[in-house]
């Protein structure tokens, strides 16, 4: 597993969720209750669960990096590896806050309750189930059509490289 994969899937993770982008921290914090009812939106949303995965593989990639180096020590690393997951269990509620405060710096705390309202309703409720269900299979879609799509344009690169005299 390498980090910057995983960085960027949770960077995707953030923006599917709902951020409207990772910009720089803007000069004034959000207040504390703008950040909790950001923090309420993503749990809400299913988002915390993204972040879960993130703790524990930078501890993989971590530990990895010593074995190649270090084959005679896999026992003792997956050990402290292993511990470290457990140490470190509470970093999942600290990166929750950090994109929490992304939330808060790019919606109004009113909007944030808006949302937390919504995501309460019985259709928010359905939105969040949903959701993802139609993101998946949107792409699935979208991967056919691609799929179709470059078997046509290639026929007409062939076509047109033809009539310039070409065989592809």
């Amino acid at each position: 597993m390498q980090l910057v994969p995983l960085l960027r899937a949770a960077a995707v993770a953030v923006l599917a969720s709902g951020a409207l982008g990772l910009g720089p921290a803007q000069a004034q914090q959000p207040a504390p209750s703008a950040v909790a009812a950001a923090r309420e939106l993503i749990i809400l949303k299913g988002g915390n669960a993204m972040f879960d995965p993130i703790v524990a593989g930078v501890i993989e990639f971590v530990k990895n990096s010593y074995v190649p180096t270090n084959p005679q020590l896999a026992g003792p690393l997956n050990e402290v590896a292993a511990k470290l997951r457990k140490d470190y269990d509470g970093k999942r509620a600290e990166l929750l806050g950090e994109v929490a405060k992304v939330y808060a710096e790019k919606f109004t705390e009113a909007e944030l309750k808006e949302l937390v309202a919504f995501y309460k309703s019985p259709l928010g409720k359905k939105m969040s189930t949903e959701e993802p269900v139609a993101i998946d299979q949107s792409l699935k879609n979208a991967q056919v059509w691609a799929d179709s799509f470059s078997g046509e344009v290639m026929s007409k690169f062939r076509e047109e490289m033809k009539k310039k005299g070409h065989d592809l």
